[in-house]
Order: C-alpha cells, then sequence, then structure tokens
C-alpha cells in the first residue's frame, strides 16, 4: 500500500522471498520460511533452545536470556533488531535487484552489523569480529 500510494507499482501479493501469498511484516520477519531459518541459525549460534513466537511483538518480547542481566539483554536486543533489518535488506535486494535469498548471507551480515554498532556505541567494548562470532556469550555478558 505504501509503494502505491508513492507511485511504485507492485504486481503481485506474495512475499518476496519465499513467494508464500501472504505479503505481511508478519509474515515476512517471522512465518517466512528464509526467516525461520535466519532466527533458528541465531538460535543455534548462541546455543540456546527456545520457542520461537509466531507474532512480532511477542517474538521481540520474547528475545531474551533468562541468565543475563537487563544491560546485557539490551545488547541480545540489539540483534534482533538487526536481524530483522537485514531480512528487510534481504528482500529489498530480491524484489528490486533480482537477487537470491541466502539465509547465511543475512545472519552473518547481522552478526557484523551489531558488532559495529557495539563498537561505535559502547566504546569499552574490545572483543574482534572472530571473538564475538566464535564465543558469542562472553561478549554478551561482558557488559554489566
Amino acid at each position: 500500500m505504501c509503494l502505491s500510494r508513492r507511485g511504485v507499482r507492485v504486481n503481485t501479493t506474495t512475499c518476496g522471498m519465499c513467494q508464500a501469498v501472504d505479503k505481511s511484516s508478519q509474515h515476512l520477519f517471522i512465518e517466512c520460511k528464509h526467516a525461520q531459518s535466519v532466527w533458528s541459525t541465531c538460535f543455534r549460534w548462541i546455543s540456546i533452545l527456545c520457542v520461537q513466537y509466531n507474532y512480532l511483538k511477542h517474538h521481540f518480547e520474547n528475545f531474551h536470556l533468562v541468565q543475563m542481566s537487563n544491560n546485557q539483554n539490551l545488547v541480545w536486543k540489539v540483534l534482533w533488531v538487526v536481524i530483522v533489518w537485514c531480512i528487510w535488506e534481504q528482500r529489498n535486494n530480491v524484489v528490486f535487484r533480482q537477487g537470491i535469498v541466502d539465509v547465511e548471507e543475512i545472519f552473518q551480515k547481522a552478526q557484523l552489523k551489531s558488532l559495529l554498532w557495539l563498537k561505535h556505541k559502547v566504546p569499552s567494548y574490545n572483543y574482534s569480529f572472530v571473538d564475538s562470532v566464535l564465543n558469542p556469550l562472553p561478549c554478551i555478558r561482558s557488559f554489566r
């Protein structure tokens, strides 16, 4: 709808990434098979098992590590926001530049962007990209 108001013609009502009929933000960021793969990759990376919520708001609210402090969970939630951002970028690449969906690329970009954000916002964050990718929990725990 927003695109049509801006004069951009949209000829389809399907998801730009999986071609399913649903074209909602709920579908794109949570229900799409590619988004689900990104979230699963994220949980495997941090070595946790959890139930993924089917509603965007609940998914964000429950993206929480019980054994972590509030500050540490803020860092964890930064990753959630960055993953959503990277899914959106990938969707735009597929829709507007005829790209292909690459779940690993989405997640790797999210890892890099979250690290860059942390290094910019938190000067005391001194972990390398390799450290944060190979050992994410100690990096997150470093925030007090």
